[in-house]
């Protein structure tokens, strides 16, 4: 679960702004590169994909309060330039449902959009180094791999932005209307989290839900490259 549930207004501006940015780019690169593709073929596959993932993003498994991404299965699917427009898309929708805010898509699809590229470029590596047989074990260790690679860029923007989700969290229960605006909390409150503390909590939760979505993944890719191994196989954009 490599999501940032933060509510608008908690990140500095220019970490909003740099995220929107980065993934602006990805995004004109992404629709470069799939321009001269069947589209008719992958529209299809991006209302599905994003339709599940939707589903699973939404449904907290307590009480590790760890939810599925699938984007790994977005990014062996899609391909990693589809797989971005995809997540763009499902995190857009999953903001204005509150799951996190409105601000701060443009980190939560770069992040989320790391692990689709990272895992369909490591199943892609395992399968030739292991074959065309390893389809699940593969696939399971490119998401468990991805995730953990995510992760550490999500405890990466936490670390930058010098914001205390504790202290955050608590100012927002007393004092929602300070909290509505970052600037309007004391900065001697905001600032310095303890990074260490915070890497080490996440971990310990998340190790468990990697293990999990990565048992899924690798069943969710072996079940499709039977239905469908064209989907699988071939190389894409």
């Amino acid at each position: 679960m490599s999501h940032l549930h933060i509510p608008d207004g908690v990140l500095p501006g220019w970490l909003v702004m740099a995220g929107w940015i980065v993934i602006a780019l990805i995004l004109a690169f992404s629709i470069y590169r799939i321009k001269n593709t069947k589209l008719n073929r992958k529209i299809p596959l991006i209302g599905i994909i994003s339709a599940l993932m939707i589903v699973c993003m939404t449904i907290p498994i307590i009480p590790i309060a760890y939810h599925i991404n699938l984007s790994v299965v977005a990014g062996i699917i899609l391909g990693p330039a589809v797989a971005f427009i995809s997540i763009f898309i499902v995190d857009l929708i999953i903001a204005m449902f509150g799951h996190g805010g409105i601000t701060v898509v443009g980190l939560n699809t770069v992040v989320i959009g790391t692990e689709a590229f990272i895992g369909f470029y490591l199943f892609q590596l395992f399968m030739a180094l292991i074959g065309r047989d390893s389809i699940m074990w593969s696939s399971g260790l490119a998401a468990v791999i991805s995730l953990i690679l995510s992760t550490s860029i999500l405890i990466g923007v936490v670390y930058v932005s010098q914001i205390n989700p504790e202290i955050v969290i608590g100012i927002e229960e007393e004092h929602p209307t300070e909290a509505a605006n970052v600037g309007n909390v004391p900065n001697e409150l905001v600032k310095g989290i303890n990074i260490k503390s915070f890497a080490k909590t996440i971990l310990i939760l998340l190790g468990i839900g990697w293990i999990l979505e990565g048992i899924i993944t690798a069943f969710v890719i072996k079940y499709v490259s039977r239905v469908r191994p064209d989907l699988i196989l071939p190389e894409r954009a």
